[in-house]
C-alpha cells in the first residue's frame, strides 16, 4: 500500500510528488466536451487571440483533478476512507496547452475523528506549479484517513 496512514500525516509534512504531467490540447478538448463546457476560452483558438492571454486557457477543473490525482500515490492510496471536500481552491496563474505541471502537498491540519474510532481527518494543501515553478493552483482538501491497523497480539510460549 503506497498511501500514508493518519498517524504518518503530521502537520508540517511536505511531499514533493515525483509525477509530472504535460497538459495537452487533447486533454483540454476532451475534458471540456465530457463536462459539457463549451467556453470559447478553452476551445476556440481564434477567439482567444483577442483575449488578454492571446491563447486558449487550460480547463481549471481538469487541473484540479490532476493535482489531486498526482498526490494520491504518495498520500491516500489505500488509506483514505473518503474525500470530504475542498475548503478553498484558487488558480493564481493561468495554465496553457503544453505546460508541465508538478505538485507539492503539505499537511496543514490533522485531528482525530469525533464520530469514528478508526480514522482521523487530514487537511492537505496541494500546490500545482508549472515548468517555471509558478503556482497555478492551490487547493485545501479534507480527507478521512484510516488509522494504522493494530497488530494482533502475539502469543508467548510458556
Amino acid at each position: 500500500m503506497a498511501g500514508l496512514y493518519f498517524e504518518e500525516l503530521r502537520e508540517g509534512l511536505v511531499i514533493e510528488h515525483a509525477i509530472r504531467r504535460t497538459v495537452t490540447e487533447m486533454d483540454n478538448t476532451l475534458f471540456s466536451a465530457l463536462t459539457h463546457n463549451p467556453a470559447a476560452i478553452h476551445l476556440d483558438a481564434e477567439y482567444c487571440k483577442g483575449t488578454i492571454y492571446g491563447q486558449r486557457l487550460f480547463n481549471s477543473l481538469f487541473l484540479l483533478g490532476l493535482v489531486v490525482g498526482i498526490s494520491v500515490i504518495d498520500t491516500t492510496l489505500g488509506t483514505t476512507i473518503a474525500n470530504l471536500g475542498f475548503d478553498e481552491v484558487r488558480f493564481p496563474k493561468p495554465v496553457f496547452l503544453g505546460d508541465t505541471i508538478h505538485v507539492r502537498t503539505e499537511v496543514v491540519a490533522a485531528r482525530s475523528s469525533k464520530s469514528r474510532t478508526d480514522s482521523g481527518i487530514i487537511t492537505f494543501r496541494h500546490f500545482a506549479l508549472n515548468q517555471r515553478d509558478e503556482v497555478v493552483c492551490v487547493a485545501d482538501r479534507n480527507a478521512l484517513m484510516l488509522l494504522r491497523p493494530k497488530e494482533p497480539a502475539r502469543e508467548t510460549a510458556a
